[in-house]
């Protein structure tokens, strides 16, 4: 029986975006896109999904990428241990969700370099989240479950001792049964290198 606790009527989304981007050789925050830049765009999504709080997490050049931003109803944190890797920043945006969000009963997780996420698949996460009751509903693409990423509020403490550079997959990974999925083929372009952020270029060229 599916207990009627795990259904998530508010949630907040976390957008993580503390990376170096040593791949790339360059903030891909600050790449152009569309008419702003990859950070910029995944901020305006999550506040146009308008399901609650975003809270966008910041690390390495966090100065200049603050004064890149605008939005009304975006809280910037400061990640000061991002060197450890994408669970630092997870841990300091759900640690702010409890301090300062606890009428929030989930969170979506979501990350800046995946340009085709559109506020109507973050909806879709959520009433997902609502017709299964399952404590996690991720998008499903190229054969894995990945962000973004819906919590509900009783997997906060497992995030919140993530540790390392595998982000929340790890309890995907770890507790499948517990996982419900939609499809977002389009999750397969994110950008880490050079040639991600060219084919993309070359995608927005297209008639």
């Amino acid at each position: 029986m599916i207990e009627e606790s795990q259904h998530i009527s508010s949630a907040a989304i976390i957008i993580l975006a503390a990376g170096k981007s040593s791949r790339l050789g360059k903030a891909k925050q600050l790449l152009p896109y569309l008419d702003s830049t990859l950070l910029q765009h995944a901020a305006d999504t999550a506040i146009a999904s308008a399901i609650g709080p975003v809270i966008l997490v910041l690390g390495s050049g966090n100065e200049q990428i603050a004064k890149t931003l605008s939005g009304d109803h975006l809280r910037i944190l400061v990640n000061k241990e991002w060197e450890e890797g994408m669970a630092s920043s997870i841990r300091c945006g759900v640690g702010e969700l409890i301090q300062h969000y606890p009428e929030v009963d989930g969170v979506i997780i979501m990350v800046c370099d995946q340009p085709f996420v559109r506020p109507v698949l973050l909806k879709t996460l959520l009433s997902k989240q609502q017709e299964t009751h399952k404590p996690i509903v991720a998008a499903h693409y190229d054969g894995i479950n990945g962000t973004p990423v819906i919590f509900h509020r009783r997997m906060f403490i497992a995030l919140m001792e993530l540790k390392g550079d595998k982000g929340a997959r790890k309890i995907l990974e770890m507790q499948p049964e517990m996982v419900g999925t939609i499809p977002f083929p389009e999750g397969i372009h994110d950008i880490d290198t050079e040639t991600d952020y060219q084919k993309l270029e070359q995608w927005l060229k297209l008639p």
